[in-house]
Parts: C-alpha cells; sequence; structure tokens
C-alpha cells in the first residue's frame, strides 16, 4: 500500500473509532412520566427520589452501553393528551433516547401510540396486563402473578370459599375480577358479590351493608389510593374484619398509612415489593434510599420502587442488545435478567417473571409472610 493511501485508511479507521467514542461520551437522557399532579401525585416524591437512585447506581458502573444516564421528568398525572405531549417535548425536544414511565394505564396508551415503537419504553406499575406494543416493555405485577398463587393458598390457610369483589370503574379492576374469578373457582370457592365504584366517592355503607349480606368470608379490593383508604376504614368500622379478610393488589405503604395499622385487622397485601422485605438486596436498597433522602422522605413504597426496576430493565435488555434501537431491544429482551430489591427478574414475552410476596400488617406496618418465587405473569406477547 502506498504512503498517502496507508494514510487516509489509517485516518477513516481513526474516524470510525472516534465517532462511537464520541457518541459514548455523550449522556443518555432518559424522560420519566410520573404522576406529579393529580389524584396519584402523592406517589411523584417518592418516585422521583427512586429515578434518582437508579441514575446514580448504573452511573457508577459506567452508565448505559458507557453513556452517563441523564434524567428528564415529566408529569403524567394529567390527562393522557397532555401527558403524550410532554413526553413529545422530551423525546423529539430534549432528545430522550428512551422512557421509563410509572402511571396509569390511559396515559400508557397514549404514549404507545406517540412512540409508535420508535423508543424503548419501560412501563413499571402494577397493571392489568395485555400490552404488546412493540418497543414497550412491562416490570409490573400482573392479576395473573398477584392472584393465581395467592387465592388458593389463602383458601388453605384461611378457609376463603366465598368472595366479595370490590374496585373502582375502570380497566384494571375489571380485568383483574375476571382473572381472579378463574382462580376462585379453580380453588373451590365462589363469588357471592362483584361491584364497581366511580372514582372519588367518599360514603361507602351501602357497600358494606351488602357485603356484609352476602356472608363473603374475604373480600378482593381493586380501589385505588383514598377510595381504598376510605373503604378499608369504614370496611373495620362496620366490623367486618373481625369476620372476612381482605386481600388488596394496590395497597401499598402509603395506602396503608392512610388506612392506619389499627383498621387493618385481617389486611393481606400481595405485590412484588415491600419496603420492609427482609433480603439483603431489599434491605440495602431502602438503607440507600433512607441514606440519600433522609428519615423523613416520601416513603418507600411498591409502586416508587418499580421505577428502580424499570432502570435495572432498561440497562440489562440494551447491554443484551448492544443498542437502544428497539429493533435490535424486542429481540433481546426475550430472557433478559438482572437482580434487584425484588430478587430475580426474567423477561419473558415483553414481561417479567419475578417473586411475588404477600404480607399482612402488624403494629409496625407489612410483614412479609409468604413468598412465591419466580411467579410467570401469565402473558402471551410475541416478541
Amino acid at each position: 500500500m502506498r504512503r498517502r493511501e496507508f494514510l487516509l485508511s489509517a485516518a477513516a479507521a481513526a474516524g470510525a473509532a472516534a465517532a462511537p467514542a464520541a457518541l459514548a461520551a455523550e449522556p443518555l437522557k432518559v424522560a420519566v412520566m410520573i404522576p406529579m399532579s393529580g389524584p396519584a401525585a402523592l406517589f411523584g416524591p417518592s418516585s422521583k427520589n427512586c429515578a434518582r437512585m437508579a441514575a446514580d447506581t448504573l452511573n457508577r458502573g459506567g452508565g448505559v452501553l458507557g453513556r452517563k444516564v441523564e434524567l428528564l421528568f415529566g408529569d403524567a398525572g394529567v390527562a393522557p393528551a397532555e401527558a403524550a405531549q410532554t413526553a413529545l417535548r422530551l423525546w423529539r425536544g430534549e432528545g430522550a433516547e428512551a422512557v421509563v414511565g410509572m402511571h396509569d394505564s390511559a396515559v400508557r396508551d397514549a404514549l404507545v401510540q406517540l412512540f409508535d415503537g420508535h423508543v424503548p419504553y419501560v412501563y413499571t406499575p402494577v397493571y392489568e396486563g395485555g400490552e404488546c406494543a412493540p418497543g414497550t416493555y412491562m416490570t409490573g405485577e400482573t392479576p395473573e402473578q398477584q392472584l393465581r398463587p395467592v387465592i388458593p393458598w389463602l383458601g388453605s390457610t384461611r378457609k376463603a370459599r366465598s368472595w366479595y369483589m370490590i374496585g373502582n370503574d375502570y380497566v384494571w379492576p375489571r380485568r383483574t375480577n375476571a382473572v381472579a374469578r378463574g382462580y376462585i373457582a379453580q380453588a373451590g370457592a365462589h363469588v357471592v358479590g362483584e361491584e364497581y365504584v366511580p372514582f372519588g366517592v367518599e360514603n361507602f355503607d351501602a357497600n358494606l351493608a351488602r357485603i356484609r349480606a352476602s356472608g363473603a368470608d374475604a373480600v378482593l379490593v381493586t380501589l385505588v389510593g383514598g377510595a381504598s383508604v376510605g373503604f378499608n376504614k369504614a370496611f373495620a368500622s362496620f366490623g367486618l374484619s373481625h369476620r372476612a379478610l381482605r386481600l388488596g393488589t394496590l395497597i401499598e405503604e402509603n395506602t396503608l398509612a392512610g388506612i392506619g395499622v389499627a383498621d387493618a385487622h385481617n389486611l393481606y397485601s400481595s405485590m412484588g415489593y415491600f419496603a420492609n422485605l427482609d433480603t439483603p438486596r431489599a434491605r440495602a436498597f431502602a438503607a440507600a434510599y433512607t441514606k440519600r433522602f433522609g428519615a423523613h422522605a416520601a416513603l418507600l413504597n411498591g409502586l416508587a420502587e418499580s421505577v428502580y426496576e424499570g432502570f435495572l430493565l432498561l440497562h440489562a435488555i440494551a447491554t443484551r442488545a448492544k443498542s437502544l434501537q428497539v429493533a435490535k431491544m424486542d429481540p433481546a429482551s426475550e430472557g433478559a435478567h438482572y437482580v434487584g430489591p425484588r430478587g430475580p427478574v426474567t423477561m419473558h414475552a415483553r414481561h417479567v417473571q419475578q417473586n411475588i410476596y404477600v404480607a399482612d400488617v402488624g403494629p409496625s406496618g407489612f410483614q412479609v409472610i409468604k413468598t412465591f418465587d419466580s411467579v410467570p405473569s401469565g402473558q402471551t406477547c410475541k416478541v
């Protein structure tokens, strides 16, 4: 090779090597869509804290694909169209290359349509299942995970034979209860009542009278936030807590704080994480949260912690794909694995197989009394 050709070839090679290096030096902007206003704003501060902890954790380990994580926060507590406008600004306007979201399903639907598989989107909270859109990856618990092992266990250990189901009137409670019916029947039990109430309801006297008249010995509660607090406090005041157990699939630390331990007799919760989960990784995470944000920080809870898990999953998939392009991440998502505060997590069919914990309530709050290891999501999305 002549000298001029060699120099041109060497320069081209150096330029090709420098381009990835320059790219790697650029921060990876991740849009974090969490409720900072509206009824779910209670979870905003703790969710933001968990996102910051996730960025710190990943950046100490070299970031994602060698790029330091930079957080861009957006409010997902608003109407879906408004949340989508915020997400569009963070994505197209401010350069976010990935999105982590902890918000309701209506906002998720809007963002899935907006992104249309062009940007990786990790959706983290408890939800109803069924989301299979390209580029969308779910870390949250599904009804199949929270109920399939738990309902028969309560049947055998607590003799739960007749169930009453009450929830808010939208997709998550309705699908959760539809799934629950099958597991109740398989456990040899039966449903004696099912009803749905609008958001904002404050008086549950008529509902509780019907529950009492039904003779139910178990109540599946799929009420959200303030409705769950109001119902559970009234449930205890009606004297029903000594006649029937309650199982909630979205009763976490903030909701329990509103209910109060005095009104939580025979109250059980089924989730993928509790703040006092007694495993080495969970203890270390809770201790780090308190150290970073202080003893009086926003309560650590399963919804907020799911945001941390979302970043771990994003990192796991991107590492396998060696890319943040959806076309490469989608096939790499199948079998992606990490171990976080919840325990070992593996993705199949865009959802995760994870541990499910059942807690009851003691004087100091939730106490995990049963663990179901590596529970499948029950979803069948094609990847």
